[in-house]
C-alpha cells in the first residue's frame, strides 16, 4: 500500500488544511515525468478510496473533490486503466459534487465544479453523464462571462489564480478534441477566450518569467506564463495583443529602458468576492533588468493567523500607510470590510517616458479625510513615485519599498541610499518631502509555507496635510 508523506494521514488534524487538501487533489498524476510514477499512483488512488469513507474528511469537499476528478480523468485519458473499483469511485464522487455545487462561494471554486463535471460527463456515457457535461457547460458559459473581463483578467484580480484558471480552459481545449462531438459546440468559444487570459497573464509577469504578486499570490502554484503559452501553442491557442493599459481589471505595466513597473489601481477584487484581496491598493512591484527590486509581500498561509494579517496588510506591500492602519480592512483571512475604491486613473506615454496615476478613497473615513494620490513614471534612467496626500489634520504616513531578498548591499548615500543589484549597475534611492528615511526589515513569501528576511527602504512623514514625498530610484 503506498505511503503519504512523512507518514501523515489523509486528515492529520496537526497539518494545515491547505497543506491537507494538497494531498487529495492528485495533482502528480499530471506533474512532469508521471509516467515513471505509475504504479505508485496507481497505490495511492487504491489508499484514497480505502481510507477516505464517502462524505467523510478533506477529500470530500467539493474543491478538493473537483480538482481530483479531473486528475483521475486526465490520467485514464493518458492511456491508464482506472479498474472498475476506480471508476465506480470516480462516479460517487462525480454524484457527490453535482449535489454541492459550491454557490455559496463562487469565483474560482463554482468555476472548478464546472470543470470537473464536463470532465466526468465526457468520461462516462449515459443519462446521468450527460447530465453532468450539460450542467458543467452551462455554469461554465455563465461564470466565464461574469468572471472573465473584458481585458481578459479574471475578476478576483490575483495572477496565480488567473494562471490556474486559464489552464482550465486549456484542459477543457485539449477535452473537446477527445471529444469533439460531445463539446464540439460549446467549445467554439474557448480558445478567444484562453488568447485573452493569455494575454493577460503575459502583462503580469516580470522579466524573469514568474507572476506579479498583488492580492493572494506566490509561486509553485500554478504553471508559469512560459508553461502556458506553450500549452497553448500546442493547442493553437496564441496570446492576442496587449497595450499594458488593462483598463477593466486595473493594472497598468510600464515599461523604460532597464525599468518595468505594474501599477495596482484596482478594486480590491468583485465587490461580492473579495476573500483573496490584499490591502494593496496603489501597490507597484519594480524590476530593475532581469531583476525584481520592489516586490509585495507574496503569500504564504491562509490559517487565521498573525502572519496572514500581516501578509494582507497595507504595511507589507509598496504603497502608503495612514495612521498605522490599512486602506482596505481585512480579516479572518477571507473576510473584507471597509475597502478602498481607486479613482482618476490617467496613463500618458512621452517618446521613452511612461507614466500612471490613480488616487484612492480608502481613508476617508479617518479624522480629516486623507485621500492617497500617486503617480509612477519610468524612463530610460530612473523611476520617480510622488505619493500626495490630501486632506486636513496631523497624520503619521509610511511610504514603503518592500526590496526582494536578493537585492545585493544598500549603504547610506547622503540623505538616501545605494543599493547594489547583481548584474546590473548600482542604483541611488532618495525621497525628498519625508521627515524620514529608514531602512527597515519585513519579510517576502514568495511561496506557501516559505517566508524570507528582506529589506525594507522606508520614508516617514508626521504632520498636516496636504503633503507630498518624491521618492527617486535612479542610476
Amino acid at each position: 500500500m503506498a505511503e503519504l508523506p512523512d507518514g501523515a494521514g489523509w486528515n492529520n488534524p496537526a497539518m494545515p488544511k491547505l497543506w491537507l487538501y494538497n494531498l487529495h487533489y492528485f495533482d502528480d498524476l499530471r506533474a512532469e515525468a508521471s509516467e515513471a510514477r505509475a504504479s505508485w499512483h496507481r497505490d495511492l488512488i487504491d489508499a484514497w478510496i480505502a481510507e477516505n469513507r464517502p462524505m467523510t474528511g478533506n477529500g470530500w469537499e467539493p474543491y478538493t473533490i473537483s480538482l481530483r476528478i479531473v486528475n483521475w480523468v486526465a490520467w485514464a485519458l493518458a492511456g491508464n486503466d482506472l479498474g472498475s473499483a476506480v471508476r465506480d469511485s470516480l462516479a460517487t464522487q462525480t454524484r457527490a459534487l453535482n449535489s454541492s455545487l459550491e454557490y455559496h462561494l463562487l469565483g474560482n471554486h463554482l468555476l472548478a465544479n464546472a470543470k470537473a463535471l464536463v470532465f466526468a460527463g465526457c468520461y462516462f456515457s449515459g443519462g446521468e453523464a450527460d447530465r453532468w457535461r450539460r450542467t458543467g457547460l452551462d455554469l461554465l458559459q455563465r461564470e466565464w462571462r461574469e468572471q472573465v473581463l473584458s481585458d481578459g483578467g479574471h475578476f478576483e484580480l490575483s495572477p496565480m489564480y488567473h494562471a490556474i484558471l486559464l489552464e482550465d480552459v486549456l484542459d477543457l481545449i485539449q477535452l473537446s478534441r477527445i471529444y469533439p462531438h460531445e463539446l464540439a459546440e460549446a467549445a467554439a468559444q474557448w480558445p478567444a477566450l484562453a488568447e485573452r487570459m493569455l494575454a493577460w497573464l503575459g502583462e503580469m509577469v516580470h522579466p524573469d518569467g514568474e507572476i506579479a504578486f498583488f492580492n493572494d499570490a506566490a509561486l509553485g502554484i500554478a504553471r508559469t506564463y512560459r508553461q502556458l503559452a506553450d500549452y497553448g501553442a500546442s493547442l493553437h491557442v496564441l496570446r492576442s495583443e496587449a497595450t499594458g493599459r488593462l483598463a477593466d481589471s486595473g493594472y497598468v505595466r510600464l515599461r523604460s529602458g532597464p525599468w518595468l513597473a505594474i501599477l495596482d489601481t484596482a478594486e480590491v477584487g468583485p465587490s461580492y468576492l473579495p476573500g483573496h484581496a490584499h490591502a494593496d491598493t496603489l501597490s507597484l512591484e519594480v524590476s530593475f533588468g532581469d531583476r525584481r527590486l520592489i516586490t509585495n509581500s507574496g503569500t504564504s498561509s491562509y490559517a487565521h493567523d498573525a502572519i496572514r494579517d500581516e501578509e494582507r496588510s497595507t504595511g507589507a506591500h509598496a504603497t502608503v500607510e495612514i495612521d498605522a492602519e490599512n486602506s482596505t480592512e481585512v480579516w479572518a483571512s477571507f473576510r473584507v470590510g471597509r475597502r478602498a475604491h481607486p479613482f482618476g486613473r490617467s496613463v500618458s506615454v512621452t517618446g521613452h517616458i511612461q507614466s500612471a496615476s490613480a488616487s484612492h478613497d480608502g481613508y476617508r473615513w479617518l479624522p480629516g479625510r486623507p485621500v492617497h494620490c500617486r503617480s509612477v513614471t519610468v524612463s530610460p534612467t530612473s523611476l520617480v513615485v510622488r505619493d500626495r496626500v490630501t486632506g486636513e489634520g496631523n497624520h503619521t504616513i509610511i511610504g514603503r519599498f518592500p526590496l526582494h531578498p536578493l537585492v545585493g548591499h544598500i549603504c547610506p548615500d547622503g540623505q538616501g541610499w545605494s543599493i547594489e543589484v547583481p548584474g546590473e549597475p548600482r542604483l541611488r534611492v532618495s525621497a525628498r518631502g519625508a521627515s524620514q528615511f529608514l531602512l527597515n526589515d519585513g519579510y517576502y513569501a514568495p511561496s506557501f509555507g516559505h517566508r524570507i528576511l528582506r529589506p525594507v527602504l522606508a520614508w516617514s512623514y508626521t504632520g498636516g496635510l496636504p503633503m507630498e514625498v518624491e521618492t527617486r530610484f535612479e542610476l
